[in-house]
């Protein structure tokens, strides 16, 4: 059984996303980024960096509870507990690791400034907007240059896909007009339409904020309580 500490966000449905395609069992407990609940003792014992999701596997090596933070550390762990979605051939590896890093390099962290400094800065600062704006459309060329001779981003669906498939949910906020990269949007299609990734992206879909956040869910998520030491 997995214990997973988790909000709906694209971090949140990469990990959601792998254990409806494992099959494996587990239990959602929402951790409410808006209200401050990654700051709470007991969550970040389990993942110090006060992000999520953060998961427990109580079934874990040895047969006693593992903790892990990270969402690619988390989709690795998986793909190896279940050997599937990553292979185990060096070269078949190493091509889904490679793209599984652009996603945290690159595609998460640029996308992410993208939705900041588009819709959650308090101020709109041209400079930033569009250099985010610029950025997120050249990430989107880099995949769709890799998806015009590919049909996932390694050889096959694997850990690299299930990694980028939900930072590209909203890519309307991100600047981008997906008609522009057609391989791109041939690819989020198929994926979308997976049985598994229907049921992960839904799963605290009802915790969904509705509308622009408040000042003091601004305060949280991005202000002075995220640089305080603990």
């Amino acid at each position: 059984m997995i214990e997973l500490y988790t909000w709906p966000t694209p971090n949140g449905h990469k990990i959601h996303i792998m254990l409806e395609e494992t099959g494996l069992e587990y239990t959602v407990h929402p951790i409410d980024i808006s209200a401050g609940d990654q700051f709470e003792p007991e969550f970040l014992k389990i993942s110090p960096n006060n992000k999520m999701p953060a998961m427990v596997d109580l079934d874990g090596p040895g047969g006693s509870p593992y903790s892990l933070f990270e969402s690619g550390a988390i989709l690795m762990y998986l793909a190896e507990k279940t050997g599937k979605f990553m292979p185990s051939a060096i070269r078949a590896r190493y091509n889904v690791v490679q793209w599984l890093m652009f996603q945290m390099g690159g595609i998460g962290p640029l996308l992410g400034q993208a939705h900041h400094f588009r819709a959650y800065a308090p101020e709109k600062i041209p400079y930033a907007i569009e250099r985010y704006t610029n950025e997120a459309n050249r990430l989107y060329n880099v995949l769709d240059v890799r998806l015009r001779e590919h049909e996932y981003l390694a050889d096959e669906y694997s850990i690299a896909d299930i990694a980028t498939f939900p930072w590209l949910r909203s890519y309307e906020r991100q600047g981008v007009d997906l008609k522009g990269f057609p391989n791109v949007k041939r690819w989020f299609e198929v994926i979308a339409e997976r049985p598994a990734v229907k049921r992960g992206v839904e799963v605290l879909a009802d915790r969904r904020r509705a509308g622009p956040i408040s000042d003091e869910q601004r305060e949280i998520m991005f202000g002075a309580k995220q640089y305080q030491r603990r």
